[in-house]
């Protein structure tokens, strides 16, 4: 992949993980990956439509997955992706929660583990700081 394609990827991003909204500025020691929504070895592109800005957290829990088990009804969910959904129509934020309202959503927050305690932690200190929007 070249360079221009991901800038191209960060900039569309505004620069922050389209998965779990973490802004780069925040991981500064961990760049954001430009990750493949759907992986090359399930015929994922390197075409833009198929990139996505992943902080490492997401992206190596995200790895090959399309799809797990929403954690409410047991079904087969698919993953967010981030160049068909729009982030509003599966997720809000309770303060430090990242809390999915869709399957869809539920299924991204519990497989990515948007509210384990680190990232909680985390999200806590930057509404303390006035960095979370």
């Amino acid at each position: 992949m070249d360079h221009t394609t991901r800038l191209e990827v960060r900039n569309r991003a505004g620069n922050r993980c389209e998965y779990c909204r973490l802004r780069q500025q925040h991981e500064e020691e961990n760049p954001f990956h430009v990750e493949h929504v759907i992986a090359q070895q399930h015929g994922g592109t390197h075409d833009l439509e198929n990139l996505a800005l992943a902080c490492s957290w997401c992206n190596a829990i995200k790895g090959p997955n399309l799809a797990s088990l929403d954690p409410d009804s047991g079904e087969l969910t698919r993953l967010y992706h981030p160049r068909k959904d729009r982030w509003e129509d599966h997720f809000r934020r309770d303060g430090a929660f990242i809390l999915g309202h869709t399957d869809v959503g539920r299924t991204t927050a519990w497989l990515l583990r948007f509210n384990d305690a680190d990232n909680l932690n985390q999200r806590h200190l930057l509404l303390e700081l006035g960095e979370l929007d």
